[in-house]
């Protein structure tokens, strides 16, 4: 085993994921309570003492809930961006010190982690300062997408030649439009700093995907706006015409259980 991804949750109720390779392993947000957290991890064989450090995509509740708690049990090095940083910390009425091991980055610098090379890039989403990540272990690619508008040209090129990709299919534009949320929630969602559609992943995937992942996981499903078999479904249907693309696994994360892992 050289690289490993296990997404613990997906969805608007908590997201969190372990980027591992041999020796390092880090929690990719922290959206669940750390009861609820740890719990997952000992559910698929995890140790949470085993892990090396956090990364936080966003200040949005369902990246962050658990942070607080879980960065005073583990104690190991929280990174962010700084202005992230700083929104969380008016969010929640906590300081910048709260956090005794943070670590500050930038979006478009790469740095280390143990053995794993991390890539924070900007994504167009409601946030602060909103990022998601490339990570390279040993020549595997593994992209954790989600919680974005739209796919821009810098994105899809951030993202290119991944061997996992793990992409946001959030809602089905139909199902959005007659469904209970206000008026003003489903244009936020459907917004360029909202949430990807099927429509729009299938978009990408008809269009502009390479092909080269292995696994290709769909994430961050709403329960209100979507289902996993039209999600699934869009999916395949978009792959349908390059029928090479169809021998790459398809998986669906879920909000309520952890997701099989994922080794390469």
């Amino acid at each position: 085993m050289c690289a490993r991804l296990t997404v613990l949750a997906s969805g608007s109720k908590g997201n969190c994921a372990i980027v591992a390779s041999a020796r390092t392993r880090l929690l990719v947000d922290a959206g669940l309570s750390c009861r609820e957290t740890l719990k997952r991890m000992a559910a698929v064989g995890e140790d949470p003492h085993s892990l090396t450090a956090m990364l936080i995509s966003h200040e949005h509740s369902d990246h962050v809930a658990g942070l607080p708690v879980l960065a005073r049990k583990l104690k190991i090095p929280v990174y962010m961006t700084g202005l992230t940083n700083d929104t969380w910390g008016r969010q929640c009425g906590k300081k910048q010190t709260n956090l005794e091991r943070l670590e500050l980055f930038s979006s478009g610098h790469s740095f280390h982690i143990g053995d794993i090379q991390v890539t924070p890039f900007t994504i167009p989403h409601d946030a602060a300062d909103p990022v998601a990540f490339t990570f390279r272990v040993d020549g595997v690619k593994l992209a954790i997408l989600t919680d974005l508008g739209y796919l821009p040209a810098s994105v899809r090129d951030h993202i290119r030649d991944s061997d996992v990709l793990m992409v946001e299919s959030n809602h089905d534009l139909e199902m959005l439009r007659v469904g209970p949320y206000p008026w003003s929630v489903k244009q936020r969602v459907m917004s360029r700093v909202g949430h990807l559609s099927n429509a729009a992943l299938a978009e990408f995937f008809t269009s502009d995907y390479d092909g080269t992942a292995a696994f290709v996981v769909l994430a961050h499903l709403s329960e209100q706006n979507n289902h996993p078999e039209i999600a699934r479904d869009t999916a395949e249907r978009a792959l349908a015409p390059r029928p090479s693309l169809l021998h790459n696994r398809l998986m669906l994360a879920s909000q309520w259980q952890a997701l099989e892992a994922i080794r390469l």
